[in-house]
């Protein structure tokens, strides 16, 4: 019976390569940093977008993590990840490119319709349309469409098939860059309706559910106040909507979406990019939950 190649064997070879590699855990996620990382509180990694001073030898900070050194992937730091490890991931700007990653058959049938012929990668759910050329990272950009290269990662699922072409301006046009500088004087969004047991009476949460898990959320899209609060919007949007799915409604989503939106807008987001966001982040959960 032939035998699995080890991951951090799969993880030199696509380094050798020229891909930068990273170990993934259970639940196919990077692992956690390490206690000096936690929070940044190192600086971050200085391939990030804001350079940092960490030197931290183990693969914390994700994406920022990944490299091609072999003496870093085969290093002690890193062996008690590979002992852990469930699959590898590799970070496409690093290596020059960018990964469309299509989560279902109508994002498939969409791409197949507006976007040219690449080298095609099966997942799970989907595919991977990769091309030569990296740009900022997205997610949501269209529903159940990603953008993936220079601030995220990808698991590697094999070499995929068909010819790799240069990144066309249709993907680039997918994403719409984040006016997300300090919010300015004169910045504002439609007055939100606040969520309360009014709007929901069919929720079959608490009140105090809610309203917990929802400023949370808020709070997590205001820290962006640099770039990412599109994003963390379409994030906060999936994982709220993901709790309702199960309520025979209506449980106020109209409300929480609102109050979703102002949040993103208060931090320099155009209001029609923040609403993309979270109607794709609440379709998303809807879908997934099919």
């Amino acid at each position: 019976m032939t035998q699995p190649t080890p991951i951090r064997r799969v993880a030199c070879g696509l380094a050798a390569a020229g891909l930068p590699v990273l170990p993934l855990r259970a639940g196919k996620v990077p692992f956690g940093n390490c206690r000096a990382c936690t929070g940044n509180a190192c600086g971050g990694r200085p391939n990030m977008k804001t350079a940092g001073p960490c030197t931290c030898p183990a693969p914390c900070h994700a994406w920022a993590a990944a490299t091609t050194d072999p003496h870093i992937i085969t290093s002690p730091a890193w062996s008690p990840a590979w002992a852990e490890a469930v699959a590898v991931a590799y970070h496409p700007g690093g290596a020059g490119l960018t990964v469309v990653d299509l989560d279902n058959p109508a994002a498939i049938a969409w791409a197949r319709e507006n976007l040219p012929a690449t080298r095609t990668v099966p997942t799970t759910r989907g595919q991977h349309w990769i091309y030569q050329g990296a740009m900022p990272s997205a997610n949501a950009v269209r529903p159940g469409v990603d953008i993936k290269s220079r601030s995220q990662y990808a698991r590697w699922l094999g070499t995929g098939t068909g010819r790799m072409t240069v990144l066309p301006s249709a993907v680039r046009a997918l994403v719409v860059r984040e006016e997300a500088t300090p919010a300015r004087r004169g910045v504002a969004s439609s007055s939100p309706r606040a969520w309360d047991r009014t709007v929901a009476s069919g929720c079959r949460h608490t009140e105090r559910y809610v309203r917990t898990g929802l400023e949370r959320g808020l709070s997590l899209v205001r820290q962006h106040t640099e770039t990412g609060a599109g994003s963390q919007a379409f994030g906060v949007a999936r994982f709220l909507a993901a709790q309702h799915t199960t309520c025979p409604g209506p449980c106020g989503l109209d409300a929480i979406g609102e109050e979703i939106v102002a949040a993103t807008v208060s931090v320099g987001v155009p209001e029609p990019y923040a609403r993309r966001a979270v109607a794709n982040g609440f379709q998303t959960a809807l879908e997934r939950a099919a």
